[in-house]
């Protein structure tokens, strides 16, 4: 005897559920004679008789009712494996855990954010916010799937994909003379001036201070600040300059500071982070995707320099 395909199985249970090959046929949008056809062949190769024929209908055999028994749960399983298959396209019951530095997470991320939203709604996420330093026991013990960073750094147990690279800039208060030209900076006038930074210590700070470096210039902060963020708001308030990466004032509109080129260019790169070897989930994919989407029409579309109109 050979085993029922899903087809014998859809005629099937059509027949028995309007009682009428014309019925089973409309039903599934086929034609009658095809339906009749697949129906006596089923019944001929199973050499089991499926239907009693009364009066024009087709009513289930007595000694078929465990045959029809079985389809009905093997469509309420089909039933469930489509409702698995809708939750899971919309993210429900399903988490995204991955993590950024600061200077990514507040536009950069967010925005990748909202898009993996649109496309997973119900799709729960934990975003972490590190330090470059905290990366290495966030990937190895896995807590997340990846992590968005500005900086690489050599380790047999973890891979890093190349996003894009943006450039540092500097940014002065709105009022600050500086602010009025609009022009690239030398870094010199930033160096004589109240400087606010993070440590040349600290990776992210590092970078920052490469400008100063190129340009023989020695960095003395005015400020220390741990994040950019904290940089961000205390230029904001008037309390100094900053050369700091463009992700980190990439908001269309910064109230309060003005974002200008720097002379002495510097490129700072974005990567995905994640544990060597490890498969990621679809959705980490995706938010991968739009992170390296945001970051190329960040630099496409700066908001600063000659000719930008800032708010």
């Amino acid at each position: 005897m050979r085993d029922l395909t899903l087809r014998q199985v859809e005629v099937i249970r059509a027949v028995m559920m309007t009682g009428t090959i014309s019925g089973a046929a409309e039903f599934l949008n086929v034609s009658a004679p095809g339906i009749s056809r697949l129906v006596k062949h089923t019944e001929e190769s199973l050499g089991v008789r499926l239907f009693e024929r009364k009066a024009g209908l087709f009513v289930p055999a007595a000694e078929a009712a465990m045959i029809f028994n079985q389809i009905h749960q093997v469509y309420d399983k089909m039933a469930g494996l489509s409702d698995a298959l809708a939750s899971l396209k919309r993210g429900r019951e399903a988490e995204l855990a991955f993590a950024s530095v600061p200077s990514i997470a507040q536009f950069l991320a967010a925005q990748a954010i909202r898009h993996v939203r649109r496309r997973f709604p119900e799709l729960y996420i934990d975003l972490n916010v590190l330090k470059v330093e905290e990366t290495i026991d966030y990937l190895l013990l896995e807590r997340g799937e990846f992590v968005a960073i500005s900086y690489r750094f050599p380790h047999p147990s973890l891979d890093f994909r190349h996003l894009g690279a943006g450039e540092l800039v500097a940014i002065v208060p709105e009022n600050h003379p500086l602010a009025a030209s609009r022009a690239p900076v030398p870094t010199r006038l930033l160096a004589g001036d109240l400087l606010i930074g993070v440590d040349a210590s600290d990776p992210y700070g590092a970078v920052t201070a490469e400008p100063f470096r190129r340009a023989g210039l020695e960095r003395r902060l005015s400020i220390r600040a741990r994040f950019a963020q904290t940089v961000v708001s205390l230029v904001r308030h008037g309390l100094g300059v900053a050369v700091i990466d463009e992700f980190s004032v990439a908001g269309v509109y910064m109230p309060g500071l003005v974002r200008l080129p720097l002379e002495e260019k510097v490129e700072i790169s974005v990567y995905a982070a994640q544990k060597a070897g490890r498969t990621l989930s679809s959705f980490a994919e995706y938010a991968i995707s739009r992170l390296r989407d945001e970051l190329g029409q960040t630099v496409a579309n700066r908001p600063w320099g000659a000719g930008a109109t800032q708010g």
